[in-house]
């Protein structure tokens, strides 16, 4: 039986963004613990590090605005520790 060829019926793809995420909780000097991390942009290799969760989202936020050439601009305003 011969091998047919079906067109897809996926939609075209619009641009994208891959992200690795990694986090772990670290001890500070003085006892207390806090979540740290790393992103890294799988297509370019870039890495940054981060203490809090907003520091992460606003990296997101400016990776992607630059993208589309777009003003970056902060929303993850006032930010909490998690």
């Amino acid at each position: 039986m011969p091998n047919s060829v079906t067109p897809s019926t996926h939609p075209p793809r619009h641009e994208s963004h891959l992200f690795t995420i990694r986090v772990w909780l670290e001890e500070r000097e003085d006892g207390k613990k806090e979540w740290r991390g790393q992103i890294r942009n799988v297509t370019t290799g870039n890495a940054r590090y981060f203490r809090d969760w907003c520091a992460l989202i606003a990296y997101l936020q400016q990776a992607t605005a630059q993208s589309r050439g777009e003003a970056f601009a902060q929303v993850c305003s006032p930010c909490q520790t998690i």
